[in-house]
């Protein structure tokens, strides 16, 4: 089984993360943009092969390693609801990172600035659900760890009017595997 990606997606972080806790062996290729183009559909990381199989998702990934590892992936369709609520905040603030490297922001697009408004009114909703502290942390939190890791790394907002959301951070950065799959220093 070969996981592509990068070190520094929080789409494939997860991956990895799911990777440590179910031991399941797996080569992780680090594939840049170019790659991915070539070698997938999607045209995005990450992508699994695992013999005949083929998955071009983080989340449809995530439900093979889980399954195929004998746990369960989201029995609670509240815990699946909100971390499909991430993956959209995620995925917005994905595209206006990458389109304000090519000068758009969203100050220039009434588009992005509704996109930077969803991420707004998302981060309002995920600081009022209660979030643990310690593990085991399920997928739906792992997500949005990833998440709230990767917008600091990538310098896309702060987490200083979200002090619920900060201290979920701060504890799961305690977690081994999450702490094992950071993205390399800037």
């Amino acid at each position: 089984m070969q996981l592509y990606g990068s070190y520094t997606s929080p789409f494939v972080r997860h991956c990895r993360i799911v990777l440590l806790e179910t031991e399941l062996k797996c080569e992780f290729v680090e594939t840049d943009a170019a790659a991915s183009a070539q070698k997938s559909p999607s045209k995005k990381v990450p992508f699994l092969h695992d013999g005949d199989i083929q998955l071009t998702d983080s989340t449809s990934i995530l439900k093979y390693l889980r399954e195929k590892s004998g746990d369960t992936y989201f029995s609670d369709i509240a815990a699946y609801d909100v971390f499909c609520l991430v993956n959209t905040a995620m995925d917005a603030c994905v595209n206006l990172f990458f389109l304000e490297k090519e000068g758009l922001t969203p100050a220039r697009s009434d588009y992005l600035k509704r996109q930077q408004a969803r991420v707004d009114s998302i981060f309002t909703e995920l600081e009022q659900i209660p979030l643990p502290h310690n593990a085991p942390y399920n997928d739906m939190e792992l997500r949005l760890g990833c998440f709230l890791a990767w917008g600091i790394y990538r310098q896309r907002f702060s987490l200083g009017e979200y002090p619920k959301l900060a201290h979920f951070l701060e504890a799961l950065n305690n977690y081994q595997p999450f702490r094992d799959t950071a993205p390399p220093s800037l």
